[in-house]
């Protein structure tokens, strides 16, 4: 048995889904309105993951010109079989659910082959025969539930209608199916409740892939709702995936959320957690003896975890808002220098261009993201965000007006953006901060002696996706942009 730390995945990073290829592991995970899309991540032990692609690089697979905040690519699937990686996610702002695949998960994956089965939370599921089942969460004849159809095992077009399985256990917004075989019964994992306080997992079998599927008996098998954030810094547990690994142990992967502490918000958006399933005598799978998750956890990994936990981003990590315009940007982060050109659109907007951003993952709630910026034209604008979406963020920034550079910072709210005066400095560079606490973010220049200057402060709390005025699913992104001329970050880092 070892130790290992919850999440295994930090930052916003929800729908974890899971294979394994011998010895070496595979998770994808949602990415929405972000490029690129579906991250790929690898592992040797299930506990400590490395970001090794993405599986969707090309405008020709991920087209987000119309993509709303939190819109995009919803919760993907990953599945091995017969020498080929299959992924199929939904892009729910251009054509639906789609499947790509590649020999080598580092690599480039396909073209997408576009499924007519619609809905969200597509799944794929390799029957001993080598059939090819294809599993979302959809409505026909104005039944929502979980459908099944058949794809060629070769081309993975869908070859068969669509037949409904199971609408699920009663919870609200029964989605994310996915189906396993063990022992002669077909599983059927779902998520129900909704992806707030609330989620859940349940489970279901059946003797036939098409059903009748029963209910576990001590559904829902995963679940914190109930539990405020007094007395479980763990939330909104929910969205799984199950797994075997190569010691003929069992686990599951799933999203949850760290509030900040004592309050029901969080704006680190929905991570990744791992539990231990054990099956008990009944042939139903048991999750961590309890069905709740720790942030400490211990369990038979395949290998031993890291001594201590590393976060750390590379080039791979760094995110752009929608499509972006590869002539915006010249990147070199190995000397943690980059240069935007801005395009004059600010980032609370959402319609044609897209803002010129590139940002990590906010993985802590203790973090800086720290820059030398240097604008050097008349009428350039950029600096580093705090950025959840177009109505919430909070930004330092520099301006160039008249030969004189000014530093000011912006806090946008809903629809209320609040400006601070603009302040002269000397040249055109200054070192540039954002300081994330578990109560506000510090929005911060640094003066002639090299001291930082606190300039405003925005609450932790404005970039919650609880307080946001529709539904959101991401978290906040620590990054640069640039709006308007050319802006050059120097020694630019988020730790």
């Amino acid at each position: 048995m070892y130790t290992y730390e919850n999440p295994i995945i930090k930052g916003y990073n929800p729908d974890p889904s899971v294979c394994r290829v011998g010895e070496d592991y595979y998770l994808v995970t949602s990415s929405f309105e972000y490029f690129p899309g579906v991250p790929v991540y690898h592992s040797k032990n299930l506990a400590d993951w490395t970001l090794i692609s993405h599986c969707l690089t090309r405008k020709e697979q991920l087209v987000l010109d119309d993509a709303r905040p939190s819109g995009g690519i919803y919760a993907p699937t990953i599945r091995f079989y017969n020498g080929r990686f299959c992924m199929t996610t939904t892009n729910v702002s251009h054509k639906g659910n789609f499947i790509v695949t590649a020999p080598d998960p580092r690599g480039s994956w396909g073209d997408p082959i576009w499924i007519k089965q619609g809905g969200i939370d597509p799944s794929i599921f390799f029957d001993d025969d080598g059939t090819a089942y294809f599993t979302s969460t959809g409505s026909d004849d104005g039944k929502t539930g979980m459908y099944l159809c058949a794809l060629h095992p070769e081309t993975l077009e869908q070859q068969t209608e669509s037949v409904l399985l199971t609408q699920g256990g009663g919870g609200r917004f029964a989605e994310a199916p996915h189906l396993y075989k063990k022992d002669g019964f077909y599983y059927l994992l779902l998520a129900e409740g909704g992806t707030e306080f609330g989620h859940m997992v349940t489970i279901f079998r059946s003797r036939a892939v098409t059903g009748p599927y029963e209910p576990c008996p001590h559904n829902p098998i995963l679940t914190h709702r109930g539990m405020n954030a007094q007395y479980s810094p763990i939330q909104c547990t929910g969205h799984a995936d199950l797994l075997e690994d190569h010691n003929g142990n069992w686990w599951m992967v799933a999203l949850g959320t760290r509030p900040l502490p004592g309050v029901m918000l969080h704006n680190l958006g929905r991570e990744t957690f791992l539990a231990p399933v054990v099956w008990d005598s009944g042939d139903w799978p048991v999750v961590n003896g309890n069905g709740t998750i720790g942030l400490q956890m211990s369990g038979p990994l395949p290998a031993p975890p890291a001594a201590g936990h590393s976060f750390g981003y590379t080039e791979k990590d760094f995110l752009y808002i929608r499509n972006p315009e590869p002539a915006r940007y010249t990147l070199a982060p190995e000397r943690k220098a980059f240069t935007l050109r801005g395009g004059g659109t600010a980032l609370r907007e959402t319609d044609g261009t897209p803002p010129t951003f590139l940002g990590v993952r906010q993985t802590e709630f203790d973090m800086t993201a720290k820059a030398d910026v240097t604008v050097g034209e008349d009428g350039a604008k950029g600096g580093l965000a705090a950025y959840y979406g177009p109505d919430y963020h909070y930004a330092v920034y520099l301006t160039r007006f008249g030969g004189v550079t000014y530093v000011r910072t912006c806090r946008r709210v809903h629809d209320i953006e609040s400006k601070s005066e603009r302040i002269p400095i000397y040249g055109d560079t200054a070192t540039l901060s954002i300081q994330a606490g578990k109560e506000c973010y510090m929005l911060c220049c640094q003066d002639t002696s090299g001291k930082t200057v606190e300039l405003a402060r925005g609450a932790a709390a404005g970039l919650c996706t609880e307080g946001t005025a529709s539904m959101t699913f991401t978290g906040t992104l620590l990054g640069m942009f640039a709006e308007r001329g050319e802006v050059e970050f120097t020694e630019f880092a988020a730790d």
